[in-house]
């Protein structure tokens, strides 16, 4: 089927091209006359578009005009004129398509065309880049041909404040990283007030590496947490300790291609014996499953020096395909507080997910969404399927010179790098210029090493400083220089024969202090003189490198993806540039011995050991390989986006109405709405079955009480109908609303009315706040468990959906719910501000001490950074907290996270097999903290052995805890046991119920708890 679709998209691509030579044809036939404009008239043609436009007149109609002026700017201020090959690609650009351009067709001057046509709509247009060097360097770089015509430019970075930000995406183009972009739009759904918000809409977006971001990329969501409530648990130490003793293959199994692992029956008898228990499958130890699988995760699949290092008493992470030691960022699902027990360090507590969104569907809120890069048609399919835009292969403007040789294979990895290295020395000798890509960190140190040994002077990149690297990279195509890079290092930045005259422009600049934005009219006067100094003492080397055959690619290794594997080739042979390309491989390496080991071990048995190993055979291996990992990733992102797409449509309903709460309207109506569901809920429930005389009125009175202040008895309501057997739910229904409209009336005259609307849009959002991340990790923890309803010959899929609906459904119940009894019973003290009234005292919630943002890497890996609260003053609505920010409390103590224990209802997959699979070491962040499990019996006294923490009564007036922080289940005191899915948060609250459970929300000074007919749980912390 796919292969079909491809066909059908390579025959709407040669309709796309003739509508593209039909627009550069046009721009050609108006070079001239903006050639003959000064600059003032070119600059001036802005306005003049502008205007046209607000007239009505549509972008395309004004393309070919708009072109021919970026062209003629460029040329003035860069020296650069777009190619028709260029224009091409920006006119592939602007139709919402991705431009396929081989690399060193200059992609990042091609975008400068389609952004500015459409920033002139003054909707703001965003260019995406893979890290924060290339964002900066191609702002200021393309940002003179922008301000040259009047438009300005902005950038997002890393660490920017909400201040900046907003005044960076005011601009008319804005460059920055995929996940800035998303992280931003996750933050803006986060804020308190409008005065927060930053960005200003989606509405034209340009993806450069475009496959990268939004399908390597695209496997791991973007994730905000924050620090959830517990401490770390010290169950991480015991069984860092007690995985010492197991042996692999004997006690347990591990999966290095899918990153799992699987405990087996000695093992499970070890662990058993070590911790004093009968049964680890018992309902009150299944907690400690998730413990032992991540500690002989850490164990077995994550190692120092390669997967992190250990400096400072920090375990830090190390990027394998980059190098840079990721400072800040840590494992999900409790993988990093597992290495921290191995390595012996502070184990620090973990979070729980606040914002969450798949980079596909953050993309997809673009009105107009389009993407550059070199390598794109194998992936067709899915732009077509997942993002609706086509991909278009623009022709290059010279021939392809670049010879690509056939593979070597050695049969071991010391073999080929002994060949690896006497083919660069022998390149090296002649002054040929070689770029050799590695797969990871560890195989360019140690090839470093060896070609140190051989006297190979030579430089070695692992992405660790981007901006080094790229200056780096961009001198690799010098005579006699040699490059050892992992494929990531220097991405972006040309490789130009005998040096790269426009990047030591840009240097040269930079030495002399000037800035292109800061300095604009100077840097434009020097500019001209200091490129052609440069591009002259680069041309001699130029020409000296072509003669001894261009830049010679070695690879070290194949990438688990073809397309890595082009990209790497493409840094030779630009411009119609000779080149040359080899790759060397070894019957050892990962991709062969993971993937395909059966034609491995075949070859391996028959091959010599120093003779390298050719044919069909390894030719088709070594593809078939590359194709398992490609289709598996690509289930991966599919999986991924079906999941969160059910997620997506519930976030776009709460987003929209957060919105329309921070735009400030008035949503009066809504509560009064809001009023009406939840007591004609109550009432329903307690009048639905039998005769008026035989309705537990009590009871109904009671739950109103709950929800508002009632102010009618029961005997005025009955004496109003005539006697109880005249009694009906809706006359019922009609006098009680009454009452609560009365009350909330008398509530708002008290208050005034200006001040009762600023406090229902607050109410609102702190529930919102308090809520959507509970809803979120219910969410996550459903879908963890949702593959196992296959085995009832239930599609997982249709059952999340349907199951999702049902929590999103009570999760807007319960928004209502805590809205009206907030609104209701808030205490809110009033600050005078003069003779004529007062406002409402209103404090904000309090930011957690940090966020946590979990992101895919440049190898589409998850990993996650850790932002202080000081590094950014975002504040975050909470939840039932509004109450204490109202009264003017510090609304510290009260933290939004919902506090049941994590690990508990993690680990609850229970099931009587003794071989327990653990997920994915690379899943998503987990939401939760955790707390001591007691894994032994309880004392006759009712103490937890492991913890020491009593039980007692609740809630009550004498309600009283031995251990504050923890809750224990009033409605189990003597401390049976917890029921399926139900723990106590910190506050009291009973926030995780079984399915179909009714819950209503009862306060008792000032705490929230939750009661239900099935009341008897058990809770042990």
């Amino acid at each position: 089927m796919a292969s079909f679709l491809e066909k059908v998209l390579r025959t709407g691509d040669k309709q796309v091209l003739k509508r593209l030579r039909s627009y550069t044809d046009a721009v050609n036939s108006l070079e001239d006359s903006f050639k003959a404009l000064s600059d003032a008239e070119l600059r001036a043609e802005t306005d003049a578009f502008k205007a046209r436009i607000e007239d009505g007149e549509s972008l395309d109609r004004l393309l070919p005009e708009a072109f021919a002026a970026v062209r003629e700017a460029a040329s003035r201020t860069l020296g650069q004129r777009h190619y028709d090959v260029q224009l091409m690609g920006g006119a592939a650009l602007h139709l919402g398509n991705i431009a396929e351009m081989k690399t060193g067709e200059g992609k990042t001057l091609v975008a400068t065309a389609p952004a500015y046509l459409n920033a002139l709509s003054g909707k703001g247009v965003h260019v995406v880049t893979v890290n924060d060097y290339l964002a900066e360097y191609q702002a200021n770089l393309m940002g003179r041909v922008f301000r040259f015509l009047g438009l300005d430019t902005g950038v997002i970075l890393a660490g920017q404040d909400p201040a900046t930000r907003r005044e960076q995406y005011a601009a008319d183009i804005t460059y920055g990283t995929n996940n800035e972009f998303g992280f931003d739009y996750l933050r803006d759904n986060m804020a308190w007030s409008k005065d927060e918000l930053v960005q200003r809409g989606h509405h034209y977006t340009i993806v450069d590496e475009v496959d990268s971001i939004l399908i390597d990329e695209a496997r791991t969501p973007l994730i905000i947490s924050g620090p959830a409530s517990g401490e770390a648990n010290r169950w991480y130490k015991e069984f860092a300790k007690m995985v010492t003793n197991l042996k692999a293959d004997t006690d347990y199994e591990v999966d290095e291609k899918k990153r799992t692992v699987g405990v087996l029956e000695p093992g499970i008898e070890k662990v058993e014996d070590y911790l004093g228990i009968d049964n680890l499958y018992e309902s009150q130890n299944t907690p400690l499953i998730g413990f032992l699988n991540n500690a002989i995760k850490a164990k077995e699949l994550f190692h120092a020096n390669k997967d992190y290092i250990v400096a400072q008493g920090e375990v830090r992470i190390v990027d394998e395909h980059t190098g840079r030691v990721l400072a800040g960022r840590r494992y999900n699902e409790g993988i990093h507080q597992a290495i921290e027990a191995k390595e012996g360090v502070e184990i620090k507590a973990e979070n729980q997910t606040m914002a969450t969104i798949t980079l596909q569907n953050y993309f997809r809120l673009y009105d107009k969404l389009s993407g550059m890069t070199g390598t794109a048609q194998t992936e067709a399919a899915e732009f077509m399927n997942t993002y609706e835009i086509g991909v278009v292969p623009i022709p290059p403007n010279k021939g392809m010179a670049r010879i690509d040789q056939r593979d070597l294979v050695y049969k071991n990895e010391a073999t080929k790098y002994a060949a690896v290295v006497r083919d660069i020395e022998e390149r090296h000798a002649t002054g040929q210029p070689v770029l050799v890509g590695t797969a990871s960190v560890e195989k360019s140190e140690y090839l470093s090493k060896l070609l140190a040994k051989r006297g190979v002077r030579h430089e070695v990149l692992n992405a660790k400083n981007h901006a080094r690297e790229a200056a780096i990279v961009a001198q690799a195509g010098r005579k006699g220089s040699v490059t050892v890079a992992t494929n990531m290092a220097g991405r972006g930045t040309d490789i130009m024969l005998g040096g790269n005259a426009e990047f030591d422009a840009v240097e040269a600049m930079e030495q002399k202090g000037l800035d292109p934005e800061r300095d604009a009219e100077k840097y434009e006067a020097e500019w001209p003189a200091v490129l052609e100094h440069y591009e002259k003492s680069t041309k001699a080397e130029h020409e000296e490198v072509i003669e001894l055959g261009g830049l010679y690619v070695l690879g070290t290794e194949r990438h688990e993806s073809r397309r890595i594997d082009d990209q790497l080739r493409g840094r030779s042979g630009r411009q119609g540039d000779p080149g040359e390309s080899r790759f060397y491989l070894s019957l050892a390496d990962d991709l062969m011995r993971l993937f395909n080991p059966a034609v491995a071990q075949r070859l391996m048995a028959v091959a010599p050991d120093d003779v390298p190993v050719t044919g069909r055979m390894i030719t088709s291996g070594i593809a078939n390989a590359q194709n398992q990992v490609e289709g598996r990733n690509a289930e991966q992102r599919k999986n991924v986006l079906k999941y969160d797409d059910v997620l997506n449509r519930q976030r776009e309903v709460v987003y929209r109405d957060r919105r329309r709460i921070l735009m400030g309207d008035d949503i009066a109506e809504q509560i009064q709405q809001f009023v009406e569901e939840v007591i004609t809920t109550a009432i329903e429930d307690r009048t639905r079955v039998g005769h008026s005389e035989d309705w537990d009125l009590d009871g109904l009175w009671e739950a109103l009480r709950e929800l508002y202040p009632i102010t009618l008895t029961q005997k005025e309501i009955i004496d109003e109908a005539g006697g109880r057997p005249r009694l009906t739910a809706d006359f019922l229904t009609e006098q009680i609303l009454s009452d609560a409209k009365l009350v909330y009336q008398e509530r708002e005259d008290e208050l005034g009315s200006e001040a009762m609307r600023n406090l229902e849009r607050r109410v609102l959002l702190s529930v919102f706040g308090r809520r959507w991340p509970e809803h979120l990790y219910e969410m996550d923890y459903l879908k963890e468990g949702i593959g196992l309803r296959a085995m009832a010959q239930r599609d997982p899929l249709v059952e999340y959906q349907r199951e999702g609906h049902q929590m999103f459904k009570g999760l807007m119940d319960t928004i209502r719910e805590e809205t009206v009894v907030t609104m209701y019973h808030l205490e809110v003290r009033r600050q005078r501000t003069g003779q004529d009234g007062g406002e409402v005292e209103m404090a904000r919630p309090q930011r957690p001490a940090f966020l946590q943002y979990s992101a895919p890497n440049e190898d589409g890996e998850p990993m996650a950074r850790l932002e202080a609260k000081d590094n950014h003053q975002t504040p975050v609505g909470e939840g039932a907290e509004a109450a204490k920010a109202a009264e003017g409390t510090d609304a510290a103590d009260e933290s939004s996270q919902p506090t049941e224990n994590r690990a508990r209802r993690r680990a609850r997959k229970g099931g009587s097999s003794k071989k327990v699979p653990a997920s994915s070491s690379g899943s998503r962040t987990r939401a939760g903290g955790t707390h001591d499990v007691c894994a032994r019996p309880r004392s006759d006294s009712g103490i937890c052995a492991s913890r020491g923490v009593k039980a007692s009564n609740g809630p009550s007036s004498d309600f009283k805890m031995d251990h504050p922080p923890l809750a224990v289940d009033p409605f189990d005191p003597e401390g049976n046991g917890p029921g399926p899915g139900r723990f106590l948060d910190h506050h009291g609250g009973l926030v995780a119920l079984g399915a179909g459970e009714q819950t209503r929300t009862l306060r008792t000074r000032g705490a929230l708890w939750t009661s239900k007919s099935d009341a008897r749980s058990r809770y042990c912390s």
